[in-house]
């Protein structure tokens, strides 16, 4: 169950505070902060005591090289015991730069390697639809830039063309990417066959919406903005 003393959005920052020493890609982690509250909180159905059922909802993130938040929230929700986030990236510790699912509860893949995160949540789409599970949703949360990455763009179009329901894409928007995005982000999804939606990460009730509101046989892009200004 969810610690008594640390289980609300207003303890998360005093919970990536107990991670000291090396630099813990600050901006990353904070950008998605918002984002990984509201799916944990209100969204995903899955909890510590089903993290192995095979109808749990699936989570899994692709932007791995900054897992401060990401800890934070599994702590929050009791997947980590709060003293463990004091040992981040210390020898032996479960919790280093980028998620080990072997070694972090609660955790579906091994990410920090840019660009894997939603050709994996593809394939678990088409798997639990190959099992006749269509319930569980899986939900990969990517960055702006990650999506310059080539295997994401093959991953997009496919999920489109398979009408991927269950397959859920959040990108957390800074205007990182290398490139750009003529149109913005969600129209590059939704030429694709997704129903794309924008909103402002830290308005949780419009993110809310955005995640839960009907796309019936289409998957589902929701691209969250965030002011680097305010980290």
């Amino acid at each position: 169950m969810p610690t008594k003393t640390f289980s609300r959005y207003a303890d998360l920052p005093a919970l990536i505070g107990l991670m000291t020493g090396d630099e813990k890609h600050r901006a990353a982690a904070e950008s998605t902060l918002d984002v990984l509250w509201v799916l944990y909180d209100r969204v995903l159905d899955v909890s510590p005591e089903r993290a192995d059922d095979p109808g749990r909802d699936r989570f899994l993130l692709s932007k791995g090289h900054g897992p401060a938040a990401y800890y934070a929230v599994l702590a929050a929700k009791g997947f980590l015991d709060v003293p463990t986030l004091r040992r981040w990236a210390e020898f032996d510790s479960p919790l280093g730069h980028h998620p080990d699912r072997v070694l972090v509860p609660g955790a579906e893949i091994g990410s920090g390697s840019l660009g894997h995160g939603l050709g994996l949540g593809l394939g678990t789409a088409l798997g639990l639809r190959a099992q006749g599970r269509p319930e569980p949703r899986v939900v990969v949360l990517l960055g702006d830039a990650e999506l310059d990455e080539g295997s994401n763009h093959e991953a997009i179009a496919v999920a489109g063309r398979f009408g991927l329901d269950n397959l859920t894409a959040v990108v957390i928007d800074n205007r990182s990417a290398s490139l750009g995005w003529p149109g913005g982000i969600a129209d590059r999804f939704s030429r694709e066959g997704w129903a794309a939606r924008s909103t402002v990460a830290r308005d949780h009730t419009a993110l809310h919406e955005a995640l839960t509101a009907p796309h019936h046989g289409r998957p589902l892009a929701v691209v969250a903005r965030v002011n680097p200004k305010e980290w």
